[in-house]
């Protein structure tokens, strides 16, 4: 396959992008340079559709990732303010490399096409080692059509350790939101969600409380930061409200931070009397109706 026939549909990794004014020269087209920049830009977020946070990842891997080769076909051009969507598929791992092939795309239509060469080395020396075989695995699945997470319900004497941690970075490092606050005590009681990447890995995690007259509540939702907007916090809720409705609850309540109110609002959320404060964050009591 070379870059001129590969087609949208055969990625399994889209990445959406406008083009921007910085981007453009006086007759509003864009500078060549920029698509490896827009490529690059799609090949982390291949990584994000693995579910892998990547700096912690190679660094478990023991190991890198390595620009060797790239190389670009000009078959048209994006011109200022257009939507575009650019494809990543891996199409061969080597001993200790990959060809990752891109295209940047007009709706289907094929305007540049672009492979990189990505050779796995120590990080200290740069000398190349052989691919990990997890990560091997991971990505042949992942354009198999593979799930890249698995989902696991249960309590916190299970889950704790794992849950614990993610939400500390989420919620006390990266939040501020004291770690006292945090722990209220009620996670024993709790039904809880932990989501793992095929290196197993903690990436999400949820909770749910025991219903009070039939209304559960959900909270201490949290997602590595690495991997938000890559649909893994959707999936996780939509595994929390299965629970509830197996277990007859009928409706969810929770507080949604101001910036997630869209969010649950799309899942069927509706808002809950007025915006309040709490932990020193915009909130809006939420529920939903099941």
């Amino acid at each position: 396959m070379t870059t001129d026939t590969l087609r949208l549909t055969d990625c399994r990794h889209r990445e959406t992008l406008r083009i921007r004014w910085a981007e453009v020269d006086m007759q509003g087209i864009v500078f060549n340079g920029h698509y490896l920049t827009y490529f690059d830009t799609a090949i982390a977020g291949y990584w994000r559709s693995l579910a892998l946070p990547y700096e912690e990842s190679m660094k478990r891997l023991g190991g890198d990732l390595y620009v060797k080769k790239a190389t670009l076909e000009y078959h048209g051009s994006a011109h200022f303010d257009e939507r575009c969507t650019v494809g990543v598929r891996c199409e061969r791992i080597g001993t200790s490399s990959m060809l990752m092939r891109m295209g940047l795309y007009r709706d289907t239509r094929l305007l540049v096409g672009g492979e990189m060469v990505y050779v796995f080395a120590d990080p200290a020396t740069q000398t190349s080692k052989p691919v990990p075989g997890p990560l091997r695995e991971l990505i042949l699945g992942f354009e198999r059509g593979d799930a890249v997470i698995e989902l696991h319900l249960g309590d916190w004497s299970d889950l704790g350790p794992e849950a614990r941690s993610l939400r500390h970075a989420v919620f006390t490092t990266e939040q501020g939101i004291a770690a006292a606050l945090d722990a209220d005590g009620q996670d024993p009681g709790a039904l809880h969600v932990l989501m793992r990447n095929r290196l197993g890995q903690a990436v999400a995690t949820a909770r749910l409380l025991p219903a009070v007259d039939g209304v559960a509540r959900l909270g201490r939702m949290a997602v590595h930061a690495r991997l938000r907007s890559a649909g893994q916090g959707r999936r996780m809720l939509h595994g929390l409200l299965a629970a509830a409705r197996e277990r007859g609850d009928r409706a969810v309540a929770l507080h949604a931070q101001a910036s997630a109110v869209d969010f649950y609002r799309r899942e069927g959320f509706a808002a809950d009397g007025a915006p309040f404060q709490e932990a020193g964050i915009d909130h809006q009591a939420m529920v939903k109706t099941l």
